[in-house]
């Protein structure tokens, strides 16, 4: 053999073992419905999508696309996704719910994971975090520490997730603080600063010296900061360029572990579909630090309900709990099972505002 024939050859081989090299590769998708730099929701998933690079390297390759639409261009998004070879993908909304079972119907050798819906196949899981425990912690700080007695809370759209949150908060804040008052401001938008401005803005404009907030961006806190005495909780996740006040704690989504445990699952062809929803007690939510704005008493309570609800030893919706309507829910002791949770559509007794249809 010649030695053109021969390198010619072993350029050859070295080209194909590239090529087997590339495709073994694991390719793995995100679909965002903000921008990375949200500060927020997406900020967070994002920051797990980067956890299984550093964690798998040059086994995985990942690919994300932001801001996208819930509804048809979702649709669009995660087929183009999907036609570009990607083995598994995550969509991180609600909204994505009825456009990743389509898709993923028409991609049956593909994985796909719906974060906060409730409809599966066999290759769609679902995943969602028990954002309602940290909810119950920031209600409990909220109650003790607003001295005008009105929490403003910013609310994104009228679905179980958002609803359970506020009906947590409520809870615990009116356990400690019977005269307290819960103003909502419904913003029909995840991720939108000038809008979320404007409610945090109107909400301390009606007295409150409180803001929860269950939408994406940090505006709610700069809103908050130009306030006088208002305190603020970081959502999804620190926030912490705010701390140590107006931001005095924060709820933090920590995907990583997930994204990464999924990803080694279809490497290891044992991927199969499920319905997770973890909390505290797994790490899948975090609480952020509590900063000395908060009184030391009051810091104490909030971290020994973190223990509690990580233990089990307490569940956040435990009885004697009223609808707002004043009909019975659940008696002394009891507490709520998963399925009411899940698709709960009414605040509870004392929430004067309503639900928007």
């Amino acid at each position: 053999m010649s030695v053109t024939r021969l390198l010619t050859s072993a350029a050859l081989a070295l080209g194909l073992a590239s090529a087997a090299l590339a495709q073994d590769k694991t390719k793995v998708g995100f679909i965002y419905v903000g921008p990375i730099g949200d500060g927020g929701w997406t900020y967070e998933h994002d920051k797990g999508r980067l956890a299984v690079e550093e964690h798998f390297g040059d086994a995985v390759e990942t690919v994300y696309q932001e801001s996208v639409p819930e509804g048809a261009d979702a649709e669009r998004a995660i087929t183009q996704m999907a036609l570009q070879g990607a083995d598994l993908i995550f969509t991180t909304s609600f909204g994505f719910m009825d456009p990743t079972l389509s898709v993923a119907d028409k991609f049956p050798d593909v994985k796909f994971e719906h974060a906060t819906g409730y409809k599966a196949a066999p290759n769609v899981s679902t995943y969602s975090a028990r954002f309602y425990e940290g909810r119950a912690i920031q209600g409990h700080i909220a109650g003790k520490m607003t001295t005008s007695n009105i929490v403003g809370y910013i609310a994104s759209y009228p679905i179980p997730e958002v609803i359970r949150g506020i009906n947590a908060a409520y809870i615990h804040a009116r356990k400690v603080n019977p005269e307290v008052e819960f103003k909502i401001i419904w913003a029909y938008t995840w991720f939108d600063p000038a809008k979320e401005a404007d409610a945090a803005t109107a909400l301390i404009e009606q007295g409150a010296d409180v803001i929860l907030q269950h939408t994406d961006s940090t505006a709610p806190q700069a809103a908050a900061e130009k306030a006088e005495g208002v305190i603020t909780f970081g959502q999804a996740s620190d926030m912490a360029e705010y701390k140590p006040r107006p931001r005095v704690s924060s709820i933090i989504d920590n995907w990583a572990p997930y994204y990464i445990a999924r990803t080694q699952a279809v490497m290891d062809g044992t991927w199969e579909s499920q319905q997770i929803w973890h909390g505290i007690d797994e790490g899948m939510v975090e609480i952020g630090e509590i900063t000395d704005a908060v009184p030391a008493d009051v810091k104490a309570e909030a971290l020994a309900m973190k223990e509690a609800i990580a233990t089990g030893e307490y569940h956040v919706f435990t009885g004697p709990l009223k609808k707002q309507d004043g009909s019975d829910w659940l008696a002394e002791g009891e507490t709520a099972d998963d399925e009411t949770l899940l698709g709960i559509d009414f605040y509870v007794e004392g929430l004067t505002a309503e639900i928007p249809q």
